[in-house]
């Protein structure tokens, strides 16, 4: 669907549901591939415009994995969440088969920034890191007591089935990596089996799915892996060192201690299980390896060979020192 179309259909649509709408302007494509699709734009009003954001699936395409919470259910559980007082856009519109857009929903767009790089070192963010950790954790306290029977439908895993599907991914592979088969006896040795906590789960909680402004975190994005689970999934995903961007003694994302986020997630309300955020910590650097080995076998086996696929790939090795980090004694 070219942008031109796009823009047409979401000109009507915007008008059939926004009040006072006479049309949008600066549509642009921020990301895209052939089942996602996200596009900023603005919503023109008499009584002031709206800065907003079309996150969608085309026509004809499907959820990007099995994974996939599907988009319908994204905007739901931002809609739970704003409520709920987690930052997170606030969701103005979800699609309908009259929009003729496909699948997605329109959100308010909020200002910040994304990257790593930049969060981590720019001076503009200087009065915020300090703080972050500890916000990190209250958001997710916040996240996790989401009430469960407000919920939309969402598939529900436990420790023991993740292993086992780590554990089919790995080997579907057909690249033996002997730290990987180390990791995975490790953890089915110290599976915790079902949490007495099961709640909502982010599910892709790190750096890049932050909108991070001088004041500290202001959305939480990309709920397409939300499920309901361990709760202690989220805080062991980010500590993860691929998520510290090169601050590696700053376990929460390169921001500050586990300590930290632990003290912010129980003044929200949480309760920390430090031997499962371990756990899960593991689990999600075995998780992210895994997932760089795919990205090289993608690389390999398809014809256009993507130099990101490559690059994505190599970082399998990094998550074997992690690992071995991760995984020695300690006295």
């Amino acid at each position: 669907m070219a942008s031109a179309a796009i823009a047409d259909a979401l000109t009507q649509s915007v008008i059939g549901w926004c009040a006072g709408a006479t049309g949008i302007r600066d549509l642009a494509q921020l990301s895209g591939g052939a089942s996602q699709e996200t596009w900023s734009f603005v919503i023109e009003r008499p009584d002031g415009d709206v800065a907003a954001v079309l996150r969608r699936s085309p026509p004809g395409y499907g959820s990007v994995s099995g994974r996939a919470a599907g988009l319908d259910v994204e905007a739901e559980l931002m809609r739970l969440a704003y409520e709920a007082g987690v930052p997170s856009p606030q969701v103005l519109h979800v699609l309908t088969e009259a929009d003729a857009l496909g699948a997605g929903f329109v959100m308010r767009r909020v200002h910040g920034e994304t990257i790593p790089r930049k969060i981590l070192r720019d001076a503009e963010f200087a009065a915020a890191r300090p703080k972050l950790a500890r916000q990190i954790g209250s958001i997710l306290a916040g996240l996790h007591g989401i009430d469960s029977a407000a919920l939309p439908p969402l598939r529900t895993i436990s420790s023991t089935e993740e292993i086992g599907l780590l554990r089919d991914d790995y080997r579907s592979y057909d690249w033996p990596r002997p730290v990987f088969e180390l990791a995975l006896r490790w953890l089915a040795d110290h599976d915790p089996g079902v949490s007495k906590a099961i709640t909502l789960v982010h599910g892709d909680f790190r750096h890049g799915n932050l909108i991070i402004g001088p004041d500290g975190v202001r959305a939480v994005l990309d709920w397409e892996l939300a499920h309901r689970g361990d709760p202690m999934e989220d805080l062991g995903w980010i500590c993860v060192n691929s998520w510290r961007f090169g601050e590696i003694d700053k376990p929460v994302g390169g921001l500050g201690s586990r300590e930290e986020m632990f003290a912010g997630y129980e003044a929200g309300g949480g309760h920390v299980d430090e031997a499962r955020v371990k756990f899960w910590e593991v689990m999600g650097t075995l998780r992210w390896g895994i997932m760089c080995c795919g990205m090289m076998r993608r690389f390999r086996e398809d014809p256009d060979h993507s130099m990101e696929r490559a690059m994505i790939g190599r970082r399998s090795s990094e998550t074997e020192i992690d690992l071995l980090r991760l995984l020695a004694p300690r006295n």
